[in-house]
């Protein structure tokens, strides 16, 4: 996939064959990998069920302790957020409420006798790939909690490296990557083609969230386009468009 990467991103540059080669294979891949890193956390698109068993009377877990899989055979580095968790109870799960961290903190921590027990609640506090989140109450037990996160790539360094970024939004990477390689140029002139560039980037990753999107709830995730937008800015769709 890399190959792919680096010959789309060439072609939206122009770059010419050595030996005047304006951008070095080497700079592409960095720019390449950025840009999926970048794509991954806007678009969300990496999701996986990760894994952890808690620690008795541990309440903070890093996302680091979280089991994402083998990342050489499924490209995922790590978690960038947690969306929701459940813990295993029998033959089937248990939903745990998630909370935001100023009532966590509030309602949870301020308690100079906390709870023990199955945790019902959880808050995220780290953020990014250095993420955290807590529990509540403390686990008395061994839970094994099953979390939906949304994940960012290894890099890619060769052809045999596994790409976690699912289609259709690696047709946007080329274009984020080619705008940050006209970044580097500093020139009025590049640097308005680099806009251009990131402009044809949100268009590809906007298509690509609306074409995976489920007919029955097309908003259902965040990045999803408002249908009610132009109602509220005032504006009439046009004859048959959508309403």
């Amino acid at each position: 996939m890399l190959t792919t990467y680096l010959t789309r991103t060439k072609q939206l540059l122009q770059n010419p064959a050595a030996p005047v080669s304006l951008y070095s294979d080497a700079d592409l891949t960095e720019y390449i990998n950025i840009a999926r890193g970048q794509m991954a956390g806007e678009a969300r698109c990496i999701r996986y069920q990760a894994t952890l068993n808690t620690v008795i009377g541990q309440r903070p877990y890093p996302f680091s302790s979280l089991n994402t899989g083998v990342s050489s055979t499924n490209g995922i580095a790590g978690a960038l957020h947690i969306r929701s968790i459940l813990y295993a109870v029998g033959t089937g799960q248990q939903w745990i409420e998630a909370r935001a961290w100023q009532w966590f903190a509030f309602f949870y921590l301020n308690d100079p006798i906390p709870s023990t027990g199955a945790p019902d609640s959880w808050s995220q506090y780290g953020q990014g790939a250095s993420g955290s989140f807590y529990l509540d109450p403390i686990p008395d037990f061994v839970y094994n909690l099953t979390c939906d996160t949304v994940c960012y790539p290894i890099d890619l360094v060769d052809d045999t490296t596994v790409e976690a970024i699912p289609y259709l939004w690696t047709d946007a990477v080329p274009f984020f990557a080619a705008y940050y390689a006209l970044l580097s140029a500093q020139s009025s002139a590049r640097l308005a083609d680099a806009e251009r560039m990131y402009n044809y980037y949100q268009t590809f990753a906007q298509r690509a969230r609306q074409a995976a999107n489920p007919v029955v709830n097309p908003g259902m995730y965040e990045d999803s386009e408002d249908p009610t937008k132009l109602n509220k800015i005032g504006l009439v769709p046009a004859k048959g468009g959508n309403q």
